[in-house]
This record gives structure tokens, sequence and C-alpha cells, in this order.
């Protein structure tokens, strides 16, 4: 490997590490208390851009703003889009994805949509089996269409 090309990579690397998905963090409790506000409800009709310009319209949340906190414990609030994905971490370390706009907490359960292409494909997990509850705009070009 040339000098030239491996300064290319080492740049190229740093670009994609300072330009990642941060990952941010929310307490079991917040994310219990956010979920059963009224915004919580699946009551949006909204329609998704999806990469090469499949359109997908669903019910989804209306909360717009998610409280959590980066790793320093400063608080944050994150814009509710159809990019935005939670990562719930159970006491097994057993790790379950779902897209935020389409969750929904019943009592203990919950429930939440882990495909955009397959919207049946859901998935529940009980709330206190989770240890760590992790959220970040994975930024896919998903976006809210009219």
């Amino acid at each position: 490997m040339t000098t030239k090309t491996f300064l290319i990579s080492i740049g190229l690397v740093s670009v994609l590490l300072i330009t990642s998905c941060k990952t941010y963090y929310i307490p079991v409790e917040s994310f219990k208390q956010q979920l059963e506000s009224p915004a919580a409800v699946l009551t949006k009709q909204v329609t998704t851009r999806l990469p090469y310009g499949f359109r997908e319209t669903y019910r989804a949340m209306s909360i717009d703003f998610i409280k959590c906190f980066d790793k320093d414990g400063n608080e944050v609030s994150l814009k509710n889009s159809p990019s935005v994905e939670i990562r719930f971490t159970d006491n097994d370390n057993r790790k379950t994805v779902f897209y935020f706009d389409r969750l929904s907490l019943k009592g203990d359960t919950i429930t939440g949509g882990q495909s955009r292409f397959i919207s049946s494909m859901t998935k529940s997990i009980p709330l206190s089996k989770v240890k760590l509850i992790e959220i970040q705009n994975a930024k896919r070009g998903l976006k809210y269409v009219k």
C-alpha cells in the first residue's frame, strides 16, 4: 500500500467515525413515562419514502421529540423520524431493535416494527426484562412525505 492510499484510507475512516450515528440512552423509567403519554398512541397516519422510491403508509405515534441522554449524562431531545431506531438489551444480553415511531407499550409489553419493507414483521418483549435502552437516528435516508 502506498503512502497516499494509506492516508486516504485513514481520512475516510476518520470521516466515517466523526459522522457516524450518535447513540443516546433512555432510562427504563423515562421510556415508560414517555410511552404512556397520549402522544405515544399510534394514531398519526404517515407515509415514509423508503430507499429506491418505495413508499409505505402506516400509523405512527405523535411524539415529536424523544427525551434521552448522551454518554456524559446530558439531556438531549432527539427529533423523531422514520430513521430513529431503538435497541433494547435484556437481562440475558439479547438485543432487539425496533423503529421508534412504530412502538407501543401496553402494560409491560413493548411491541414494535422491525422492518420498513415487511410491515407485518413485529415482535413483542417484556419491559420488565430490559436493562438498557439505546436510541439513535440511523440516518438511512427515510423521510416522512405528504
